[in-house]
């Protein structure tokens, strides 16, 4: 693993570890804010919970696990992922500026905002990274471009000794033996 991700992903998984640990251990500071968004997934999808409160524990449970993951470097790209999910509700319950009334206020949620719209990117950039690695993609069609050619000379060598091995047998069939 090179210096810069042994770094870098626990640097960006630490917010998300502090405020899943936040929203686990008291969810009420966060559940009003959430409930314009929570609402209206809760009804649309029957497997959540319909209590405000769970659903803030549950994101914040992804956030901390996710994150931890994410900082020691096991399946980063799936807890990347995870991260990048549960950071688009998170956003929108908790820095919906565009409903601010105080110019300063808007401001500030603006700010937060873009700074989870940036950790996002980090998240998305971070899914992607194979750590120098071949992904699976490359290494399925990889795998199956070696099988082809294998099956292909196979084919060619049971060809090649396939019409000697049927002349022999034809003259052996004559000669009576």
């Amino acid at each position: 693993m090179s210096l810069l991700r042994m770094v870098g992903r626990p640097m960006l998984a630490s917010m998300f570890v502090a405020g899943g640990i936040h929203s686990m251990r008291r969810p009420a500071d966060v559940a009003p804010a959430a409930e314009p968004i929570v609402r209206p997934v809760a009804d649309r999808v029957a497997a959540l919970p319909d209590d405000t409160e769970q659903l803030v524990r549950l994101n914040g449970a992804v956030h901390v696990v996710g994150g931890v993951l994410l900082g020691l470097g096991r399946c980063p790209r799936l807890a990347a992922l995870a991260l990048a999910a549960a950071l688009v509700p998170t956003t929108l319950a908790a820095h919906r500026y565009w409903e601010a009334e105080d110019p300063s206020d808007r401001a500030q949620q603006r700010i937060h905002f873009l700074k989870n719209l940036s950790m996002m990117g980090g998240l998305l950039i971070a899914a992607d990274d194979t750590g120098s690695a071949p992904s699976l993609l490359w290494r399925g069609r990889h795998t199956a471009r070696g099988l082809r050619h294998d099956a292909h000379l196979v084919h060619r060598s049971v060809r090649a000794t396939a019409r000697p091995a049927a002349t022999a047998g034809g003259i052996r069939a004559k000669l009576g033996n």
